[in-house]
């Protein structure tokens, strides 16, 4: 990819909306109260500290969560709700600047909590530089464990693993926060609304949480109940947004995996990686070239 390409949209690759922001926020916090074995499940590493994550000279100075294991391994977790073709780009900046401040390279891992289908590639390859990390699909653990935990922050990040009846487990946690102490009930009601637009869970949670009147507190409440509210109004217009957005860019991918087949005959697996790491604009990009590229090469350039 030519750097003036990526330079043109680095930052908007790097940038999320406020909303993004907002579950970003969210995640972190729980993450991060969450006990060593919970994490070890979802990353391999058993984190023993969390370090202050702001790096030097890097466009996006600051990584998710960076913490570091009773042997002193590094372990480097940046948090991803959106299939970004450039990932294996950032990681690397990361990794070189991580490597700046502390001397070491981390291990590093991906943690995905979007609603569509992972595609993102787990590596840059150069001629004699080599970035790779793992990438984990949080909906590959059952959210059974987390939803029979009596702690609050498991129950809230359960609705992101694989569920077998999406209502019923949000009625679950919501009755543990109805169960909860006064004074945890309203930060597990907010990020559980924040989570829920992830999931497309708000509309449920909503209807849920009227049957609720133990939650009526919060919900009264005249500071707390409007932010709450309006936090899971986001997720069901957030969800509606990205929904027609995914079927948008999978209509696109469709045309394109079929359109380049006619063309060019069998697709090898280097070029479907490609047209499954591209954005809708690429993906549109691609269709007109399709008119005049020589090779696939030349398309997929």
């Amino acid at each position: 990819m030519p750097c003036e390409e990526y330079e043109r949209i680095r930052p908007h690759a790097a940038t999320v909306s406020a909303a993004m922001h907002e579950y970003d926020i969210a995640l972190k916090s729980i993450l991060m109260r969450l006990p060593g074995s919970v994490i070890e499940e979802l990353t391999g590493f058993a984190i023993t500290r969390w370090h202050n994550a702001e790096l030097p000279q890097v466009r996006n100075p600051r990584v998710d969560l960076l913490g570091e294991t009773a042997d002193g391994r590094l372990v480097h977790i940046e948090l991803q709700s959106t299939n970004d073709p450039y990932m294996a780009l950032r990681m690397a900046e990361y990794a070189w600047a991580i490597y700046k401040r502390f001397g070491r390279f981390a291990e590093q891992i991906v943690l995905y909590v979007g609603e569509a289908s992972m595609r993102m590639r787990n590596s840059l390859d150069g001629a004699s530089v080599s970035v790779r990390f793992r990438l984990v699909d949080i909906r590959e653990f059952s959210a059974e464990p987390l939803l029979a935990s009596d702690r609050l922050e498991d129950n809230v990040i359960a609705v992101l693993m694989r569920l077998s009846d999406e209502r019923a487990a949000v009625r679950r946690v919501l009755q543990r926060i109805a169960d909860g102490k006064p004074e945890q009930r309203t930060t597990a009601l907010a990020e559980l609304a924040i989570l829920a637009g992830l999931r497309k869970l708000s509309d449920i949670i909503t209807q849920e949480v009227q049957q609720m009147p133990i939650l009526d507190d919060i919900m009264d409440n005249p500071i707390l109940g409007p932010r709450i509210r309006a936090r899971m109004s986001e997720g069901i217009e957030i969800g509606r947004r990205e929904g027609r957005e995914e079927g948008r860019q999978e209509g696109e991918r469709a045309v394109v995996l079929r359109l380049t087949q006619r063309r060019f005959g069998a697709i090898p697996d280097w070029a479907k990686q490609k047209i499954d790491a591209m954005s809708l604009a690429d993906l549109q990009d691609a269709e007109l070239r399709l008119l005049d590229a020589p090779d696939l090469e030349d398309l997929l350039r």
